[in-house]
């Protein structure tokens, strides 16, 4: 017989797992199913329940193909649009105080994942510091960060924002129910990778978000993805066209065609636009002026981004990853070469969302123009000569990674540590297989020694050819600052924060230690470089 264990929420009694130390919380609802006229609508409160809800399973991960969805060896999540839940997980041991909560906000490009990942489970995590661990879905790719908002009408509005909005409605979700599972509501950390760390960011500049959370960790954002209102609805079209759909019918086709025919769809408009114009990602949070107001980056210059304390940085081999699994990121010399032509450093005197009405004031309006304008360009040649090896392989593909992760990571970095305690660091450990593997410190590594899966199946392997002490050290320092974070607002005493002045960096290695602007070069080079507009 399983133990359970059952609790009651806001919306109903949830019935979940009791392992030896944790319980956990399975699929818990925290918005209505965003389907029928609420597809592609921002999300609506659940409907309480009566009776006793089974939360000891998972149930559907957000529509994405389903290679994403992967939750184990030979095993997938099937994907639904009915994937607005949360998980928790709380430690057995009774508490006399109300634990520190902490929100997990999965990666995947905003196209795929899932919260029932094994991996972000949380139970090592909340039994090391005491912590209760949410973790959370919300609308991806075409349902949750398409604009749609051009074809809307009275009959079928269509609301933006829609993963952004998903992902506040859960915050709210833990402000009313997390105390009824022993956590703090007045103590919540959002924390998440990839995508999910620029969903922090992006809940960071988000005014609804004001209150439902109080730190913020940032493990390599891209953090400077914010496609204007136009550009936006420019992809939209785009949209469309793969799926055969014209702007007059779209209200109806939208509300009606298969939920797996428009992933389709979308997915083949995002792979065309990453590979005609490299460095550019359509699917992100849109700044629309309301919802979300500003770009980040401008956000968190301005200091209108909420001013909570926040951990950023990213990994020395981000991009080792894309050349071998998902090869969309500017990794090769022709691709660096483009981007690098067309990053739109002109609009770094005006800001960082100029609209298209901007765009067309300043840049070019036919190819042949655009080639002589950039012919030039100062840029590339700054670029390139910082990374020595250049157009090599592995210069290129750091620069790839640099420029999608880390540059635009210190931008926020900077700008932040102005308003409010900022911490930075870099990830340089990896596990000798990983090296031999031509992997290094590469994009999602983290992850392992974060959510201590040194010694899970996955962590045992990575450490076959030798490192596991090194690699178990290495996930000491991040749960112990992290957890620390988490209570305190600050990492560990020997972690400074991050001036402008000196720029003080943890580098989270075996073993670690504090570098001031650690490749300087590096960042000067890339100073008013920003991402291309989408054309």
């Amino acid at each position: 017989m399983v133990a359970t264990t059952d609790i009651t929420t806001a919306d109903g009694v949830v019935r979940g797992i009791r392992g030896r130390r944790v319980s956990r919380w399975r699929s818990i609802p925290f918005a209505a199913a965003p389907v029928g006229d609420l597809r592609f609508r921002a999300p609506q409160p659940t409907q309480p329940w009566s009776g006793v809800r089974d939360a000891t399973d998972f149930g559907y991960a957000a529509m994405q193909h389903r290679d994403g969805a992967r939750i184990g060896p030979r095993q997938q999540q099937p994907t639904g649009e009915d994937c607005l839940t949360l998980n928790v997980t709380a430690p057995n041991e009774p508490s006399i105080t109300p634990r520190p909560v902490m929100v997990f906000i999965h990666g995947g490009g905003y196209m795929i994942g899932t919260s029932a990942l094994r991996l972000y489970s949380g139970g090592r995590l909340s039994v090391r510091g005491d912590v209760i661990v949410v973790s959370i879905n919300y609308r991806l790719g075409a349902f949750g960060y398409v604009d749609f908002g051009e074809f809307s009408t009275p009959e079928s509005p269509f609301d933006s924002n829609l993963g952004l909005r998903d992902q506040v409605a859960a915050l709210e979700w833990v402000q009313r129910n997390i105390g009824a599972f022993g956590g703090d509501p007045n103590n919540v950390t959002i924390f998440g990778e990839s995508a999910g760390a620029h969903a922090v960011l992006s809940l960071m500049c988000t005014p609804a978000a004001a209150g439902l959370f109080h730190r913020g960790i940032a493990q390599s954002a891209p953090a400077d993805w914010a496609p204007t209102q136009v550009e936006a609805r420019l992809f939209a079209r785009r949209c469309l066209d793969e799926l055969g759909v014209s702007p007059e019918n779209a209200a109806s086709a939208l509300r009606t065609l298969g939920a797996n025919d428009i992933r389709r769809g979308v997915d083949r408009a995002v792979s065309t636009v990453m590979h005609e114009q490299p460095g550019l990602f359509p699917i992100a949070p849109v700044v629309d002026g309301d919802y979300l107001p500003t770009s980040l980056i401008t956000a968190f210059t301005e200091g209108t981004a909420h001013r909570v304390p926040l951990i950023i940085g990213t990994n020395r081999d981000e991009a080792t990853l894309f050349v071998r699994f998902d090869d969309t990121l500017p990794t090769t010399p022709d691709r660096m070469r483009w981007l690098l032509r067309h990053v739109d450093q002109a609009l770094s005197e005006g800001g960082d969302s100029p609209g298209f009405s901007k765009l067309g004031q300043i840049m070019p309006t036919s190819p042949e123009r655009l080639h002589d304008t950039l012919a030039d360009s100062a840029i590339e040649s700054r670029v390139t000569s910082a990374y020595p090896g250049f157009p090599g392989k592995k210069a290129t593909v750091r620069m790839g990674g640099d420029f999608t992760f880390w540059r635009p990571s210190v931008r926020v970095m900077e700008a932040h540590s102005r308003f409010a305690p900022t911490y930075a660091y870099r990830y340089d450990f990896a596990p000798r297989a990983i090296q031999l593997a031509g992997f290094g410190a590469t994009h999602a590594l983290d992850l392992v020694p974060v959510f201590g899966a040194v010694d899970s199946v996955v962590g045992r392997a990575m450490t076959a050819a030798g490192g596991y002490r090194a690699f178990r050290s290495v996930s000491h320092q991040f749960q112990d600052n992290w957890l620390s974070f988490a209570r305190t607002g600050s990492p560990l005493p020997n972690w400074p924060a991050y001036t402008e002045d000196r720029r003080a960096t943890m580098i989270i290695d075996a073993p670690g230690r504090v570098e001031d602007d650690p490749e300087r070069t590096k960042r000067l080079a890339w100073q008013g470089v920003r991402i291309p507009a989408l054309t």
